[in-house]
């Protein structure tokens, strides 16, 4: 991989990963465009620890507040104030995390096609929309549960699959549960907290015991980029989408599911 390639993959996945237009979708699409050789796994940890970095910077109180939940959980306090949300965090997690283990091999040798993007893209920007414009928002993320947690995670366990996009699928979840924007949207952030941590913790174990060549300085690179970026994303989609909604990013996706048929069919 080239440096260019690195800087403008790492732009991409800190465009993409918390904007509900699916980042492992525009890694498969933007390589594809140019005929870039697939990114790797170095690249791979690379972004994940910058997206990890952005999420916890940005939702520092609430993940300070997730950490003394764990601590809680720990000494015995189940009960604890902010335990209750690392529950519903941690089984919100396990479909996820049972579902790569046992699919994402299968899924990055024969779904990373620019034409399954377009289905998924499509679809799911559809169900986006919908839910958006007609479920209620009566519910904030004080009132979410370890139900909502669970049901929410197995949508997350859906983006997997390319062009679903984790953060679109949990709030497109968590919007037709009733959450408000910010709060579904809120939710999904902190739940992909622990999904990112275990895929570089599993990623990392792969690449520090396998035989893959690093070059250390790309990797701070990529990292730093994607931390930045991913920051900035952030930022603008939480004040954007509680003024706006999530209709721009249902017609964005659903448009570039026509550029794509138009480009590889």
């Amino acid at each position: 991989m080239t440096m260019t390639q690195l800087i403008v993959l790492a732009i991409v996945q800190g465009l993409t990963e918390f904007l509900p237009v699916s980042s492992s979708g525009h890694l498969v699409l933007v390589p594809s465009i140019f005929g870039w050789t697939d990114q790797g796994l170095v690249f791979d940890v690379a972004v994940h620890f910058g997206s990890l970095i952005a999420v916890c910077i940005y939702f520092r109180e609430d993940v300070t507040g997730l950490l003394r939940g764990v601590a809680a959980i720990l000494t015995g306090n189940m009960k604890a104030k902010d335990a209750h949300l690392v529950w519903c965090l941690g089984f919100g997690t396990i479909p996820a995390a049972i579902a790569g283990l046992a699919f994402a091999g299968w899924i990055a040798a024969n779904l990373r096609d620019p034409m399954v993007l377009v289905y998924t893209l499509a679809g799911y920007g559809a169900l986006m929309a919908a839910a958006d414009r007609f479920a209620p928002s009566r519910k904030s993320i004080a009132d979410v549960g370890i139900l909502d947690g669970v049901l929410i995670g197995f949508a997350q366990a859906l983006a997997l699959i390319p062009g679903t996009s984790r953060s679109g699928v949990t709030i497109t979840a968590g919007r037709l549960l009733g959450f408000a924007r910010q709060d579904a949207a809120k939710f999904s952030f902190l739940l992909s907290v622990p999904v990112i941590l275990l895929a570089s913790i599993y990623e990392a174990v792969i690449l520090i015991t396998g035989d893959v060549p690093v070059t250390w300085e790309n990797l701070l690179v990529a990292v730093l980029i994607t931390a930045v970026v991913a920051y900035i994303s952030i930022e603008f989609f939480m004040r954007f989408v509680s003024v706006i909604g999530l209709l721009p990013f249902a017609i964005y996706r659903i448009l570039l599911a026509v550029l794509i048929i138009y480009v590889f069919s």
